[in-house]
């Protein structure tokens, strides 16, 4: 049976993406408190969430209008109000990173958040350069090892090849 539905439109928003957003953050804080009382850390994650970007649209800055800046906060209370012992904070603008790192008790870890963060994190691929079609513009190259990590695997593969890799003395008796 198909039924009609009216949806109730709030600031060009529909409320019951409104209310989903609520039941999601109440769902995402359900999980958070199970497992904490399980004894299991959680490090909750905010603003750009990799395992969530075909929803977001892409790779792109979270949090940068009032409504959604306001939506990263609330979500920020929720996971620490719910257990987590600490929240990352990525592709957020500083500002906003800085608000909820002094709102919040627990730590907050930045990855493209900006400086007034508790901690900060890079991904080691754009630390050391193994990765080079793409920068995020909130990451810094320290060394590029790229070159070297394919020298590496080229000596590995041709030391398998030839019978040289693994010796007597890499194997144990």
């Amino acid at each position: 049976m198909a039924e009609n539905i009216k949806i109730l439109v709030v600031d060009d928003e529909p409320i019951v993406i409104r209310s989903a957003k609520r039941i999601l953050g109440a769902e995402v804080a359900e999980h958070i408190r199970a497992m904490t009382k399980s004894d299991i850390p959680v490090m909750a994650h905010i603003g750009l969430t990799p395992q969530s970007i075909h929803r977001m649209g892409g790779y792109k800055i979270q949090g940068r209008t009032k409504e959604a800046a306001e939506r990263l906060i609330e979500e920020a209370h929720i996971a620490e109000d719910a257990g987590a012992f600490s929240l990352i904070l990525e592709a957020i603008p500083a500002e906003l990173a800085a608000q909820i790192t002094k709102e919040l008790t627990i730590p907050t870890i930045g990855i493209g958040a900006g400086p007034s963060c508790d901690g900060q994190v890079l991904v080691l691929h754009d630390v050391i350069g193994l990765f080079e079609r793409f920068l995020p513009k909130f990451a810094k190259r320290y060394v590029n090892v790229k070159d070297e990590v394919l020298r590496a695997i080229k000596t590995y593969k041709e030391e398998v090849e030839n019978g040289l890799f693994p010796s007597d003395e890499h194997s144990f008796k």
